[in-house]
């Protein structure tokens, strides 16, 4: 299943040597670099040429991008492993016109640690990253050196959270990358999808430092300069950004007002309401609301030059939806006394837990302030009508979160993988559903919404389930932008869909063994290995990914059918967007990369 319905990029009789909608397979022997330069060349030489045939308005996936790799590699006769590169290859080209129509002063330039020597560098690191010096082992000072001249923004870095979120804070408009393949394969799904002008070169190696890259491919694509092209992309990254800068001031309080400004501790109750609402978190549902919104006028967001208009009745209706996640989110971190979100501690651990769950209480109710502040805005059908689908997804995410909240106290723990599925579907999937019928319903007319309907509740709910089963094999990685712990599903003792599998498949006396580990809670990392490894014995990841699959496609196959026709690229955008392939849990995450950097803090000294 192309994220495209008409498939532009896979013509010229080109077809997947495997299905994208497959279970993920290890892409390490398809990450290595040509190591004879004439070979680069060619592949280089060729993707320019490959491109030129393609359609510019639109963008492609991953997968796509593999296919036509593949393609390039069979015409040259040289080998599949070196399908990674060739990607980056094509994608450089598509994407080169339009980087090099941003201004250098709107550019990122990413640049590894360090190419020679590392361990030996004597750079430091400062505030805005590696203090790169001429100490002659390497050319990170010389690229440092040339875009800084030029305007760039640079990092030379190995931190860790987003770089996406660099670009949706509106600091720069394009990327310009230097990174090993390891690193690239992350960057590409987020960054490309997204329709953000992105280019970089591959380090020689599998290591982002230690390592050698051709100078002066480098330098060459540092220096690029063009008139802005005549066909765009379709790019999400204004939408982004305006989803982003709702949750931030001044935008924040203009939107909302604040009330209680200097009335002591009630002024510090709405403080640490609004605080919350602008740490951390991807805006993904504020995100779909306007998007669906832009969507159902036309989608010329998504090829305008700069950030759209939204009316503010839009602006505080999609507002209300991430309250009310946000809500949520210190709810269940009490429930489950989660340590960390958004790589700090949670809410109840750093106020307590009774002033937490008022807060969370709080935004309930101020998310439905908002809503009812615009009723007359939106009329009275389309009010009764946003208040129904909202009310809806708060009871489905209770009865969910009570469903497994009520099983970890059960003394009968059996647990099939259909229970978990229902969970699934009634915690995650209502509030994509309501952030994206209130988009529909607040940009089309009440006749298409009510047409829109059920398309709009099962693409949501397979959305759902599908990102739900990611949230799991993902829990076995820990992560810097959420949990840093690794197996906290494990140490919480939540039904998910892992164990549920497990019990299905194990021998019953290490199913028991499984739900002792499972029920002694906090348990140490010994514990987590040892479920991991009774996982790996029922075969859980590989089954977990099968079923990942499985609601993709029955979320694609309902994209196929949404109309209008910008709709319809948002719910394919959705599909490749959220649901990010997992982690492996039995391969270790790269050391960095391209994609987790900070937002508007720099990298923080390593070691």
């Amino acid at each position: 299943m192309s994220s495209f319905a008409s498939k532009p990029h896979l013509a010229n009789g080109l077809a997947p040597s495997a299905s994208p909608g497959s279970a993920r397979a290890k892409t390490a022997q398809i990450k290595v670099v040509p190591q004879i330069r004439a070979d680069r060349e060619r592949i280089r030489e060729v993707a320019k040429d490959f491109v030129a045939t393609l359609d510019r308005s639109q963008t492609f996936t991953k997968d796509e991008l593999k296919v036509m790799a593949e393609a390039i590699l069979k015409r040259l006769d040289l080998g599949l492993e070196h399908t990674g590169f060739t990607a980056v290859m094509i994608a450089n080209e598509f994407w080169r016109d339009q980087v090099q129509a941003v201004p250098f002063n709107r550019r990122l330039l990413l640049l590894p640690h360090c190419l020679k020597h590392a361990e030996g560098c004597p750079a430091d690191y400062d505030e805005f990253g590696l203090d790169c010096r001429k100490c002659g082992a390497c050319s990170v000072a010389d690229f440092k050196g040339k875009a800084e001249d030029l305007g760039y923004k640079v990092l030379v870095s190995e931190g860790t959270p987003i770089v996406l979120k660099i670009i949706v804070s509106g600091h720069v408009d394009a990327i310009v990358g230097v990174a090993c393949l390891n690193v690239l394969e992350r960057a590409i799904d987020k960054i490309l999808l997204a329709g953000i002008p992105c280019i970089a070169t591959p380090l020689l190696s599998s290591n982002c430092k230690s390592t050698s890259v051709d100078d002066d491919w480098v330098m060459e694509m540092i220096q690029l300069q063009t008139p802005a092209p005549a066909v765009k992309p379709r790019t999400y990254v204004h939408l982004l950004r305006s989803a982003h800068a709702l949750c931030e001031e001044p935008e924040l309080t203009r939107l909302a007002g604040r009330t209680r400004k200097g009335a002591g501790t009630l002024g510090r109750n709405e403080d640490l309401a609004y605080e919350w609402m602008e740490r951390g978190g991807k805006r993904s549902r504020p995100f779909i609301t306007l998007a669906a919104y832009d969507a159902m006028r036309g989608g010329e967001a998504t090829r305008a030059s700069e950030a759209p208009v939204f009316p503010d009745p839009v602006k505080r209706a999609a507002l209300a939806i991430e309250a009310f996640h946000k809500a949520s989110l210190i709810h269940d971190d009490i429930e489950d006394d989660d340590a960390y979100r958004y790589g700090q501690e949670t809410l109840h651990k750093r106020i307590g837990t009774g002033p937490a769950i008022n807060i969370g209480d709080y935004l309930v109710g101020w998310g439905y302030r908002l809503l009812a502040r615009d009723a007359a805005s939106h009329g009275p059908e389309a009010a009764a009508d946003l208040l129904a689908r909202f009310s809806d997804a708060h009871v489905k995410l209770a009865e969910g979160q009570g469903a497994e909240l009520l099983w970890r106290q059960a003394e009968d723990q059996s647990l099939s993988a259909l229970d978990a599925l229902r969970i699934y579907a009634l915690k995650t999937s209502p509030a994509f559903e309501a952030a994206l019928y209130a988009g529909v319903r607040l940009g089309g007319d009440p006749e298409q919404a009510a047409k829109l309907d059920k398309s709009i509740a099962e693409f949501s709910k397979n959305l759902g389930i599908a990102f739900q089963i990611i949230n799991d094999l993902n829990d076995f990685t820990p992560d810097e932008d959420n949990k840093l712990v690794a197996g906290q599903d494990v140490l919480a003792a939540r039904p998910t869909v892992l164990l549920a599998l497990a019990l299905e498949s194990l021998p019953a006396e290490k199913g028991r063994e499984l739900l002792k580990l499972i029920r002694r809670g906090n348990a140490s990392g010994s514990v987590v290995e040892r479920v991991r490894t009774l996982y790996t014995q029922a075969r859980v990841f590989e089954r977990a990914e099968k079923l990942l699959e499985k609601f993709r496609a029955k979320a694609e196959a309902i994209a196929d059918e949404a109309d209008p026709q910008p709709l319809r690229e948002l719910m394919y955008y959705l599909v490749d967007s959220v649901l990010q392939p997992a982690a492996a849990p039995d391969e270790p995450a790269p050391e960095s990369s391209l994609i987790t950097l900070p937002v508007l803090a720099m990298p923080q000294p390593v070691g």
